[in-house]
């Protein structure tokens, strides 16, 4: 099965540095991109330029936000756009618990591998208190690369017990 790529129905400058993108199909995301344009090549320094940020337009078929000439090289793709936008998501209560249960982990585990106690854990999941972009960009990146989790994972102390005949 092949995903279609995101396409943008319209996008503006909400601060110097972030955009509002409306997605064609629906949905729409604040995207920050100081830190891509800061970590970008020299060639994105024109975007450091407040006016010109705050002038985006739509290329290649609305797939592409562009900043100055059409046909220049001053864009960013809306696939890039859009992964950046997943990864600036809040991460809340029920992503937490769905990250647990794809990583097959107890609470405890969970605590351990996030290097948390188990009572901030439970009240991450529970709701009670905002889970911190630190821990959802961790949580994110284990979920992306099971290598991460296997690299750090502590099972519970009887596991190698547990399965003996």
């Amino acid at each position: 099965m092949t995903q279609s790529l995101p396409r943008i129905a319209a996008v503006s400058a909400v601060s110097d540095t972030a955009l509002h993108v409306s997605w064609k199909g629906g949905g729409e995301d604040v995207i920050e991109l100081a830190g891509w344009i800061a970590r970008g090549c020299p060639i994105l320094e024109p975007l450091k330029e407040p006016a010109l940020f705050r002038k985006p337009g739509l290329t290649d078929y609305d797939a592409v936000v562009f900043w100055g000439d059409e046909d220049g090289d001053l864009g960013i793709d809306a696939y890039h756009l859009s992964l950046l936008a997943e990864e600036q998501r809040a991460f809340k209560a029920l992503d937490l618990a769905a990250w647990q249960a794809e990583m097959a982990v107890s609470d405890e585990e969970a605590a351990d591998l996030l290097r948390t106690s188990f009572d901030q854990f439970n009240t991450w999941k529970a709701g009670t208190a905002v889970v911190p972009s630190q821990v959802a960009m961790l949580c994110r990146a284990m979920a992306r690369d099971p290598l991460l989790v296997e690299a750090h994972y502590q099972p519970d102390k009887d596991w190698l017990t547990s399965g003996a005949a």
